[in-house]
């Protein structure tokens, strides 16, 4: 099976929707899956956030998102983004872990990339 990676680097709900859709629907196809959040898109690792805005389609981030974090799919944080977002560890889900550019370059040389 193939190797993607998701990156999400906007604090925007449409952004978000589409990018756990697709990890969701390639993780269940038995792909490899890594997610990756970026700038802006760090702040959707705030578990106490609102998953449940609907986009003009009718879905939302709740739709996918525990699907991720149930199947423990890997999603890495950028460290420099939460520090000036100042968002807070703690509130993380259990697959999501603080990281950095390195291990994003390393994960994108193996994989098919999706940029949101």
């Amino acid at each position: 099976m193939a190797n993607f990676l998701f990156v999400l680097s906007k604090d925007d709900n449409e952004a978000a929707t589409r990018c756990f859709q697709l990890a969701k629907i390639a993780h269940t196809k038995g792909h490899n899956v890594n997610l990756f959040f970026i700038d802006g898109g760090v702040t959707w690792a705030n578990k106490t956030r609102d998953f449940g805005l609907k986009t003009v389609t009718g879905d939302c981030p709740n739709d996918y998102l525990p699907y991720l974090v149930e199947q423990e799919v890997p999603i890495g944080v950028c460290i420099p983004c939460v520090n000036a977002r100042q968002v807070d560890e703690s509130k993380f889900f259990s697959n999501m872990a603080l990281d950095g550019g390195p291990h994003l370059i390393d994960l994108a040389a193996e994989a098919r990339l999706f940029n949101f």
